[in-house]
């Protein structure tokens, strides 16, 4: 579920809809149904699952440490180290 994840922009909204899948994908695998109302915290344990932002979360560090240790003359160093020059113009985008 967490595929490729090192380099995905989370929003609140991303973190939520995860979470909701991945319990929803537990209580599947567990048998149970909602209106068991089961705690989340006890299937997870059940089945031995981390949290999936803290998953999520330590992806994403591992991927800055291995971006971290190339050589100054990579293109994904650099790309981490680009300042963009100018200002963005503000309100909305033109439609064309």
């Amino acid at each position: 579920m967490l595929h490729k994840s090192e380099t995905w922009p989370i929003r609140k909204e991303n973190e939520m809809a995860l979470q909701q899948a991945e319990m929803k994908m537990v209580r599947w695998m567990c048998g149970v149904k909602l209106e068991d109302r089961v705690l989340s915290k006890g299937l997870r344990e059940e089945l031995r699952l981390d949290d999936t932002i803290l998953v999520l979360q330590q992806n994403r560090l591992r991927w800055y440490g291995h971006v971290l240790q190339k050589e100054d003359n990579d293109w994904g160093k650099k790309c981490m180290e680009y300042e963009v020059e100018g200002v963005r113009p503000r309100g909305r985008p033109k439609k064309t």
